[in-house]
């Protein structure tokens, strides 16, 4: 299979001189204000949603912690993935650690919310926000590294 970066006349355009090409591998504007966007809706709604709830405040701590914990969890599977996958060493210690507290933070909030005095409702809410948060922070992560790569390299 023929990697992306190399032209052949199959899945190259006609260009004309002087005419810049896209890097297929460079995140485009718009997924970097998606995933920014969806980071701060989940974030931001996670937390209004736990501003108003009805429950004391070492609950409310519980919660924002979870989240807290959870995106700094998922940042560090995806920055370990990442460095191993591009042969950068990563040690099976810190890989194994960011692994189980990526876990540890999903189980935590399930075993909240499970054990929690909350309309179903509301339980949903939580838990949807918290992995739109996860999922759009390792997008955001994704992205950063990347655009950086590229501002380095200029590739």
């Amino acid at each position: 299979m023929e990697p992306l970066q190399h032209r052949t006349e199959d899945n190259s355009s006609i260009l004309k001189h002087g005419e810049k090409v896209r890097n297929p591998f460079k995140p485009t504007a718009a997924f970097i204000g998606a995933s920014w966007f969806t980071l701060l809706t989940g974030i931001v709604g996670y937390c209004i949603g736990l501003w108003n709830a009805s429950m004391q405040l070492n609950e409310k701590g519980y919660y924002f912690t979870i989240l807290l914990f959870g995106l700094f969890a998922v940042i560090s599977v995806q920055k370990s993935v990442r460095d191993r996958s591009e042969g950068l060493v990563v040690t099976d210690l810190y890989y194994g650690l960011s692994w189980f507290a990526t876990i540890a933070a999903m189980i935590l909030l399930t075993i909240g919310l499970w054990n929690a005095d909350l309309a179903r409702s509301e339980k949903g809410f939580y838990a949807m926000a918290f992995c739109l948060s996860m999922f759009s922070a390792i997008a955001v992560q994704k992205n950063t590294r990347d655009a950086k790569m590229f501002e380095d390299k200029e590739l």
